[in-house]
């Protein structure tokens, strides 16, 4: 059976199709109803479904089935306009603006169809008595779209010069095509200040903010005001991505991401999408989608990345490449045949200029997860061959080498090895060649140990021992960082004593001497760190002493000897870190602060960053946390391009927390979206970029920016882990999103996020965090109309309340459950589900858990701790009675007898009178909440038929408010006032009124 019985059903299976996701399925679902309706033999219901028919075609990728169930309705409205009521004949009328959109985004529809169809709509309205307000916007739009622009100007006029109506656009889809023309006209500002209403929020339809936020995102960009731009498309890409009809804006989203340096995430939107590739209602759309498609896999072919293999048509694998001409091809083909049928190159110029659009941004960080495309590495060129002139360009390679590793310049190790390519097959000299040696080896990192081996032995040989013994010294250490501490402290000591014989004897000179003193203090300084417990004594002392004879060696020498300097300021680090392991902080914070300052001094900031983070961690625990926010802006100051992206990733994170813990959310926002990006760059996505985006998430909440903050926390979700995040991370995570999803509306989608929180959490000894979530989770079920649901994660809250002791939450989770019993025995319509004489369970069950709500408030005063919590439960329980007897007063149904209704008022006015005795036991702290009861019990003597009682309350709630220093009948909003006052005040003179009018009767 079809269910489909009445005019009434028909119209409750219409309203629930309208609410199902755009697509075919509820197209289709359309179809059979209208099947249905002409089964009823009711003309209007005939009407009726075919108008559902074009709102769900209108909204979805079938747009070009419009046409004919609209042809129908105006021949029925041409035939039978009686059979039309006021809704259905109004709605005639606005779907005029429809077939006029529609028809110019179908190519095979002939430009003098459209034209003609524009005339047919200005002559309807005309005899309908509407502006010519929606026409001349219709005339714009077929001017824009063929390209005659001075018509468009003066249609765009003639549209903002007549008279809003019944059938103009709402005010937000006005805006945006407003704001469209100017952008396109070249005006982006002006743009963006009639989008403004828009995005904030002040006007709204079924597609907008989506298409302003799609439509800004390049003026944005354009304009400079990239974090808007950003924004926009969080906030815009979460709005359209669920919908089928909206293929332009999302395709506004794509190129948004080709332009800005976010290829990776455009793949991801694509390959969200599938459909868009072949959907054919509405070529218009599908050509700029394939614009767009064109556009991305061009970058990503100009970032060497055309082999790549990217989402595509269904039906085989695409490479960037190949789909790069596949999506030109189609997009060109479908601008042709708009162009032939409208006899201009307009549409096919717009295509060539968007497909070959240049990015307006290098970078712009997202927030989200995905890591930029890059091209393979460029093919080192080869050496020049044997016998080709090269010693003149190996002689300036070499000098270069030199003065960047004697400046000890971050590109010197690069410089060698460019000299080592262009000396392959040129014969050098031991010197030469120690050099080269000794910076392959330190880029070789553990495999290093042979090459400064290799080095030492190159050294000697061109008659610089000191430099020989560095060099075996520099193999020395990387041998203690590849574990072997003990060999290494052991191969240290014969170059360490045979330089001070050297040194003594003016056999080599302080600089190799400082080399091997500083390698040893390394070595030893490793060994402090090898063990699994803490060093032993000795083994400090023998670093700390270390590191000490290199300050006494330099001390006084550094001033003209960068090198020099650098050994001065590295030991103060390692005095620093072993005054820290030894526990005392604030010596290492200073000694960190020293050791950084001297590097910067001697013109290399970069080998600062490092301490000035060690010394942002050791401020952070002495809680100087000024210090530790200088100290890091300081180390990403000085590291500059020289940072790596995962040091960029780290110092961000910390600053970003340390920001965080001081309430500068915005800023702190900001490190944390630069954290996620560097992360991504390094390779760090899924470990240190997840918990930037937990970060990140977590301040955007704090700003109460919810649709950006959900995209970035539904980002990070897949990466964290229990492992390397801590499983409180995924619940912290989980709980933000759920407070985002329930902000935005999304109640279904808050609650699944809450309960998986909640589902962790009931693991953890404390379960405070277990029964929030419970509870919260049971408010979003509730929302989203699962009562049932609901009801069970409240009794699962309160359990865990009653377990923990928790009065306050216990009680609110059982006045929630007897709402919720209430509302489910009066039906989803509200109607009363007793009407017939039903059983009254539903309001029994009610009555029973605001009893047991009351019960847990009485029970718990005896034993409060002290005042403040004895205040609190008098609150809570004054809270209970007033809602006991709203719950009371709306358990009525309209066809019980008198005496029933009187008898459960008469209850109800026991509640609220409780209520504000209780109330009126906390003084004037709780004037508000005494107030609201007063005005509730009025309303209920009202009700009962006492009106000077009723009168008696009004008055006693005006009084209450007279000690604000105003007279009673003053003007609202004066000093002492409130909202809440303002609102008591007039429901107080409201409820007397209706007193005197009943009273004149």
């Amino acid at each position: 059976m079809s269910g489909i019985t009445d005019f009434d059903s028909l119209r409750r299976a219409m309203a629930e199709n309208g609410g199902q996701p755009e697509g075919p399925a509820r197209n289709a679902r359309a179809e059979e109803l209208l099947v249905e309706a002409e089964r009823l033999n009711i003309p209007l219901a005939v009407v009726e479904a075919l108008g559902h028919q074009l709102k769900v075609y209108n909204y979805s990728s079938e747009k070009d089935k419009m046409f004919v169930p609209f042809a129908r309705l105006l021949r029925m409205w041409d035939e039978r306009p009686e059979d039309f009521d006021e809704y259905e004949t109004h709605s005639l009328h606005w779907v005029f603006k429809w077939m006029s959109a529609g028809m110019l985004d179908q190519p095979h529809i002939p430009l003098a169809s459209v034209e003609k169809w524009l005339g047919e709509m200005e002559r309807r309205y005309r005899l309908a008595g509407h502006s010519e307000r929606a026409v001349r916007s219709a005339e714009f739009s077929v001017a824009a779209h063929v390209g005659d622009l001075d018509r468009a100007e003066r249609a765009h006029a003639a549209w903002l010069a007549a008279d809003r109506d019944a059938m103009a656009d709402c005010h937000a889809c006005e805006l945006h095509g407003q704001g469209w023309w100017e952008s396109e006209r070249g005006r982006d500002a002006e743009a963006v200040r009639l989008w403004g209403p828009v995005l904030d929020g002040e006007f709204s339809c079924a597609h907008e903010p989506h298409t302003v936020l799609a439509s800004s995102l390049l003026p944005l960009l354009r304009l400079g005001r990239r974090d808007e731009a950003r924004a926009n498309h969080l906030r815009g890409f979460r709005l359209v991505r669920s919908m089928e009809s909206m293929r332009d804006a999302y395709a506004d989203h794509v190129e948004f991401c080709a332009l800005t340096g976010n290829e990776a995430r455009g793949l991801e939107l694509l390959a969200e999408r599938p459909a868009y590739f072949t959907d054919g209602g509405q070529p218009r759309s599908r050509l700029e989608f394939m614009a767009v498609v064109a556009l991305l896999m061009n970058r990503l072919a100009l970032l060497g990345l055309g082999d790549q293999q990217v989402p595509g048509p269904a039906g085989r694998t695409w490479t960037a490449a190949a789909l790069a001409g596949h999506a030109r091809e189609e997009a060109l083909a479908l601008a042709g045949r708009f162009d032939a049928r409208n006899g201009t190159s307009y549409v096919s110029d717009r295509a060539r200029a968007r497909m070959a659009r240049l990015p307006l941004v290098e970078r712009l960080p997202l927030g989200v997860r995905g890591t930029r495309p890059t091209a393979a590495a460029a093919p080192v060129a080869a050496a020049p061959a044997a016998g080709q002139p090269v010693a003149a360009d190996l002689g300036a390679l070499l000098a270069e080498a030199r003065r960047l590793s004697d400046t000890l310049q971050p590109d010197a190790v690069e410089a060698w090895a460019a000299v080592s390519r262009a000396a392959e097959d040129v014969e050098l000299d031991a010197r030469d060649r120690a050099e080269i040696a000794d910076h392959e080896a330190m880029d070789a990192g553990p495999e290093g140990a042979e090459l400064f081996e290799r080095a030492a032995v190159l050294y000697a040989e061109a008659g610089d021992p000191g430099e020989a013994l560095a060099a075996r010294t520099r193999a020395a250490y990387v041998r203690a960082l590849t574990g072997e501490s003990d060999a290494a402290v052991a191969a240290v000591e014969g170059p360490y004593d045979e330089v001070l014989a050297l040194y003594a004897q003016d056999g080599t000179g302080v600089r190799q001497t400082a080399s091997v003193l500083m390698g040893r203090a390394r070595v030893l300084m490793q060994r402090v760190h090898a063990g699994d417990g803490p060093p032993p004594e000795p083994v400090l002392a023998a670093a700390e002493s270390a590191a000490r004879e290199v300050l006494a060696l330099v001390g006084g020498r550094t001033q003209d000897d960068v090198r020099l300097a650098s050994r001065a300021a590295e030991s103060q680090a390692m005095l620093a870190e072993l005054a820290a392991l030894t526990g005392d902080a604030r010596t290492g914070a200073e000694l960190f602060a020293r050791a950084a300052a001297a590097f910067v001094a001697a013109g290399l900031p970069w080998f600062a960053v490092e301490y000035e983070a060690r010394l942002a961690v050791l401020a952070h625990q002495l809680g100087d946390i000024a210090e530790a926010e200088r100290a890091l802006r300081a180390a990403l100051e000085h590291g500059g391009p020289h940072l790596e992206a995962v040091g960029r990733a780290q110092l961000h994170l910390q600053l970003a927390e340390v920001l965080g813990g001081r309430g500068q959310a915005e800023e702190a926002a900001e490190h944390a979206l630069e954290a996620a990006y560097w992360a991504d760059e390094a390779g760090q996505g899924p470990a240190l970029g997840a918990w930037a985006r937990h970060l990140l998430g977590g301040f955007l909440l704090r700003q109460e920016r919810w649709a950006e903050a959900a995209e970035v926390l539904e980002s990070a979700l897949p990466d964290l882990s229990a492992e390397t995040h801590g499983d409180g991370a995924i619940v912290q995570t989980q709980w933000w999103l759920g407070d985002c999803l329930s902000e935005l509306g999304e109640h279904r989608a808050a609650a699944e996020r809450r309960l998986q929180a909640a589902e962790i959490a009931r693991h953890w000894p404390e379960q405070h965090d277990h029964a929030t979530l419970a509870h919260l989770a049971a408010e979003n079920l509730g929302h989203a109309g699962l009562p049932a649901e609901a009801d069970r994660a409240y009794t699962r809250a309160g359990d865990l309340w009653r377990a923990m002791g928790n009065v306050h939450g216990l009680v609110r989770a059982l006045r929630a459950r007897a709402w919720l019993a209430l509302r489910a025995e009066a039906g989803a319509d509200g109607t009363g589900a007793d009407k017939a004489g039903t059983d009254r369970a539903g309001t029994d069950r009610a009555r029973a858990l605001m009893t047991d709500a009351l019960r847990a408030c009485e029970t718990a005063l005896p034993a409060a701790d002290d005042e403040e919590a004895r205040e609190r439960l008098v609150t809570e329980l004054g809270h209970t009675h007033r809602q006991f007897g709203d719950l009371l007063a709306r358990s009525v149904v309209e066809d019980s007898g008198d005496e029933s209704i009187h008898g459960v008022f008469e209850e109800a006015l026991s509640q609220m009178a409780e209520a504000v005795v209780v109330f009126g036991s906390l003084g004037p702290g709780a004037r508000h909440s005494r107030t609201g009861a007063q005005l509730a019990a009025g309303w209920l003597e009202a009700d009962l038929g006492r009106p000077a009682d009723a009168a008696a309350r009004a008055r006693a709630v005006l009084e209450a408010y007279s000690a604000d220093g105003r007279s009673e009948g003053a003007p609202d909003g004066t000093a002492g006032d409130d909202e809440t006052a303002q609102a008591r005040r007039a429901e107080a003179r409201q409820l007397l009124q209706v007193l005197e009018e009943q009273a004149a009767k």
